[in-house]
């Protein structure tokens, strides 16, 4: 069995909807697409099961961001282990993207460096915000992302790609700054300034 993730759905995509997009590219054991436990309201995202894993590879290779009631769908391979979603292995960041810049171009760009677990275009409801994720399977394909395309111009602007650092990394890299910053270094008091006055 293979299991794909398939998210941004439409709240109105239905299982059969589903069924009728993912069935010609193999046998199909189950669909499930996830919902409020209490509305019964669509979460937005569902899990396509296919017998066999090269169907699940043909899906995503070729329904990767096809539209379903107007809107383009991300698929990747289902990662069932939270842990590695959240180790930040293979996670790549990429800031001061144009707004033509969609899941699917981000997707098409860094394909080349490697197999793409999941790939996303931070959205509002303005559209892009100029960041987006990148997760690759393998960590070199991370690094080689990142030594290819930082400082690259993507349409007409200079993109910074780095490894993705979570909140509690962030977190801890502005402590330190912080921790480093707190002394100040001032010049040109009179002589007799004395500490109480200075910070007064």
């Amino acid at each position: 069995m293979a299991s794909l993730y398939v998210g941004d759905l439409h709240p109105e995509v239905t299982e059969a909807m589903l069924y009728e997009k993912f069935s010609p590219a193999g046998p199909i054991l189950s669909i499930r697409i996830c919902r409020d436990k209490i509305t019964r309201r669509s979460l937005g995202y569902a899990y396509v099961n296919y017998q066999q894993p090269v169907d699940a590879k043909r899906a995503l290779e070729t329904l990767n961001f096809d539209v379903i009631k107007g809107r383009p769908v991300r698929i990747m391979w289902s990662q069932r282990d939270p842990s590695l979603r959240k180790s930040g292995v293979g996670n790549v960041f990429i800031k001061n993207l144009g707004k033509a810049i969609d899941n699917k171009a981000l997707y098409n760009i860094f394909s080349a460096f490697g197999n793409i677990l999941s790939c996303k275009v931070a959205c509002d409801e303005k559209g892009p915000k100029g960041y987006g994720f990148v997760h690759f399977q393998k960590q070199e394909s991370a690094e080689l992302a990142i030594d290819t395309m930082n400082g690259m111009f993507l349409n007409y602007r200079k993109i910074f790609v780095g490894r993705f650092k979570s909140h509690k990394e962030r977190e801890a890299e502005r402590g330190a700054w912080a921790r480093q910053s707190t002394s100040a270094h001032v010049k040109d008091f009179e002589e007799d300034t004395d500490e109480e006055a200075t910070f007064r």
